[in-house]
């Protein structure tokens, strides 16, 4: 086996690990670097959650803090990532158990993020997520 092909072609090394792993060889296998793998593959999960999260309430902000620009665009983006939040749940429940903390992580990125493309203060919004699970994930919720 290899042990530089992780480093020098991750791809060769993925199909090789996936080929050991058939063919039963565990000895074999480089469990270091697929330990590493797996581990950053369920990060990654977690990460675009919160991504998402952070896009869909930093509209939710820009609609409630700035009604006068609302439009289609900013609708569909909210019912978008809703309906990929909503997926990346079902497919991942176990992303359920810290969503109130992917929540408050998100939302802090939100607030930055509704300040620039507003040009409103940071201060302007709430320093906690003023909606709830329910609303910002679950329902058609636009804020007022």
């Amino acid at each position: 086996m290899n042990t530089n092909l992780h480093k020098t072609d991750f791809y060769a090394w993925t199909r090789q690990q996936v080929q050991l792993l058939k063919a039963g060889q565990l000895s074999a296998l480089d469990v270091s670097n697929l330990i590493d793998e797996v581990d950053d593959m369920g990060g990654s999960i977690r990460n675009q959650l919160e991504s998402r999260l952070e896009v869909l309430m930093m509209h939710l902000l820009k609609w409630q803090y700035q009604p006068n620009f609302r439009g289609r665009s900013w609708q569909l983006t909210i019912k978008e990532q809703r309906r990929k939040v909503e997926r990346l749940i079902r497919n991942n429940p176990s992303l359920q158990h810290n969503l109130e903390q992917t929540l408050a992580d998100a939302y802090g990125d939100a607030i930055i993020a509704a300040a620039k493309e507003t040009g409103l203060s940071e201060d302007i919004f709430p320093q906690q997520c003023p909606y709830s699970i329910q609303q910002i994930i679950y329902s058609d919720y636009l804020p007022d």
